[in-house]
């Protein structure tokens, strides 16, 4: 579709004329993608383990979801804010058929932080307090009330935030400090005196939580069994919502359909986005009808101008059906299996390598300076990223100061166990070639390169 381009003069009129948004652009231009593949402009093949910003969960150009944008495109894509067509109403009644009791009435926004926004406005709605909690390597969105409660990045610069929001320390079983005698993650303790913080620091208006099951931007912190029971807990105790953002973690990408159902907890309120919609702009809050009824009383307002249009929420119809008649979700977990087991494996082999951790088909690699007293190494995780992007293979690297050298792999829950390889040893090959990765063999067995040949 862009043949020919011209990468230097494309670089240039982007460096001239988009406005920066906190990051750097790649240094090439991106005409293609297919699968779990992206192409440059120089016909360069680009094995894409981030499914562009974790979004394209079943691969990028799926021939039905793109039959389903061209149809809606053409007949019924979008609408006056108070009327309702069939994809909308069939998305929010396939949605809360398969979500547990309690999770009953969808709308449907564009963007996570849109719904994290609607999320924490019906928690204060409903009950009529106004402070919310968030762990301290979240990640929700950039509107008012979503980073308020994100404690990641982006607060920094801008004045002050909107009132009334309080910390809870991430539960990071690699680097935090509250340990039992024998070296172990105490994280009970650690949620319980934070807890004892957020308490006094409350001027008595506890409103909800606001968590993600796996803090993915916030380095692929995986929540400790028993968490997720003792938050829902705490939240009761308080009065309470506990509001559970899967942004990243919903529709299978962890091994089950939703990432809360790992633990048997409910929330009260459900956001979901990035992989809802497959790429394009989707996202979801859920609740139930208790919630959602009081909420109508008492004149919740959250009006936009795509509030319920047709043709995302007929992606996202899509998307469900391909995950649940393709069983995806039995896939994801088997192939993250297969995942985390090579990841493990190669730990073994670089001593820069301090931490695997994820679920699914969904996992975090922490690169450090030195295993005992973990220092993180930045500079070598860049080292090695530019490295797999030269050998065809993009792999998300923290580059923000609370979590920097932490590589992030997500790829599209399609993907097969030859693709998977391919990626496995391109990364093996980056780790082999990178000065400062600290290869732990001895041996000379030479590395698969089966795979790699065929790029």
């Amino acid at each position: 579709m862009y043949q020919n381009v011209d990468e230097k003069v494309l670089l240039a009129e982007a460096n001239s004329s988009l406005l920066n948004y906190g990051t750097s652009f790649m240094p090439y231009i991106i005409t293609r993608a297919k699968g779990v593949f992206i192409y440059t402009s120089s016909g360069k093949q680009i094995l894409d383990w981030t499914s562009g910003q974790m979004s394209c969960l079943i691969g990028h150009g799926h021939p039905e979801v793109v039959q389903t944008i061209h149809d809606h495109a053409e007949n019924l894509d979008h609408l006056f804010s108070g009327m309702v067509s069939p994809p909308v109403i069939q998305l929010a009644q396939k949605l809360t058929s398969i979500l547990p009791g309690g999770l009953d009435k969808a709308m449907f926004l564009s963007t996570g932080g849109e719904s994290n926004e609607a999320a924490i406005k019906l928690a204060k709605v409903y009950t009529g307090k106004f402070e919310i909690v968030g762990l301290g390597s979240s990640w929700h969105g950039m509107t008012g009330a979503a980073i308020g409660a994100q404690y990641h990045s982006g607060r920094s610069g801008y004045g002050p935030m909107i009132p009334g929001n309080h910390i809870l320390p991430s539960p990071s079983a690699y680097r935090s400090v509250f340990r039992h005698s024998d070296g172990s993650y105490d994280w009970q303790t650690e949620l319980d005196y934070g807890w004892s913080l957020v308490d006094r620091a409350s001027c008595g208006s506890l409103a909800a939580v606001i968590m993600e099951p796996i803090l993915s931007s916030g380095g692929m912190i995986t929540l400790p069994p028993g968490y997720l029971k003792a938050m829902k807990a705490h939240c009761e105790r308080r009065g309470m919502l506990l509001i559970i953002d899967e942004a990243q973690t919903g529709i299978g990408r962890c091994g089950d359909m939703f990432a809360f159902e790992h633990e048997g907890v409910v929330p009260d309120v459900l956001t979901l986005s990035k992989t809802l919609g497959n790429g394009i702009p989707l996202s979801a809050m859920i609740t139930s009808n208790a919630i959602a009824k009081t909420c109508q009383e008492r004149g919740f307002l959250f009006y936009t101008t795509h509030v319920n249009d047709p043709l995302p929420a007929a992606v996202g119809l899509k998307v469900l059906e391909v995950v649940l008649r393709d069983d995806l979700v039995s896939r994801s977990k088997s192939a993250g299996l297969r995942l985390h087991s090579a990841l493990r494996t190669l730990q073994s082999r670089y001593g820069c390598i301090g931490d695997v951790r994820g679920r699914g088909l969904m996992a975090g690699i922490e690169i450090v300076g030195d295993r005992r007293t973990k220092q993180p190494a930045p500079e070598l995780g860049n080292k090695l990223s530019k490295r797999m992007n030269e050998l065809g293979l993009l792999a998300n690297l923290a580059s923000t100061s609370s979590f920097e050298g932490i590589f992030r792999v997500a790829p599209p829950i399609t993907i097969t166990n030859e693709q998977l390889q391919l990626g496995l040893e391109i990364m093996e090959e980056a780790f082999k070639t990178t000065p400062g990765s600290q290869p732990l063999y001895t041996d000379k067995t030479p590395q698969p390169q089966k795979a790699m040949a065929r790029l």
